[in-house]
């Protein structure tokens, strides 16, 4: 049986979630949105005692991602950070059992489509599962969640974009 290990979002760590039990693993990217005093500290102590380390996703599991919320529509909702957190969570499959701790809708819509266990610090999490579209106020024209103008090609009216569910 895979050994289990925690992948930490900023919100796992600023939540105070630091697995005594299990290896937590976070990016670069996440250590740098932790601007807090009381969680720079949690976050240090962590470090120091090497209960957290930073491990950095591989560039497959990037494309995997990349893929994934280009399909789900979520392409405009992750930042570069949740991108690479969801890819380390990816890049770790492969020896154990990861579980993301992040309180990020968005993060954990995708993760639900890539079928990766994750739980949730100081919200409740999501019920279900969504992508997005992009449609036209004028004529209801349907784009794709990645269409780049924010005109419709038809009417010239305003394209916007709407939540679907999976």
């Amino acid at each position: 049986m895979k050994e289990k290990v925690y992948v930490l979002d900023a919100s796992g760590i600023i939540g105070g979630f630091i697995s005594s039990k299990n290896r937590n693993v976070t990016t670069n990217g996440v250590i740098s949105e932790i601007k807090d005093f009381k969680s720079q500290m949690t976050l240090e102590s962590a470090l120091r005692e090497k209960k957290l380390i930073i491990k950095e996703p591989d560039s497959d599991s990037l494309d995997q991602v990349q893929t994934a919320i280009k399909n789900s529509g979520d392409i405009l909702r992750l930042s570069e950070v949740d991108k690479q957190l969801v890819a380390l969570a990816i890049t770790l499959k492969s020896g154990f059992n990861p579980v993301v701790v992040t309180d990020d809708y968005s993060i954990q819509n995708i993760l639900e489509i890539l079928q990766i266990p994750y739980r949730s610090v100081l919200t409740e999490g999501i019920n279900e599962v969504y992508g997005w579209i992009k449609i036209c106020r004028g004529c209801r024209k349907k784009y794709s969640p990645s269409y780049p103008a924010d005109e419709c090609e038809i009417c010239g009216s305003t394209v916007y974009r709407k939540r679907i569910k999976k």
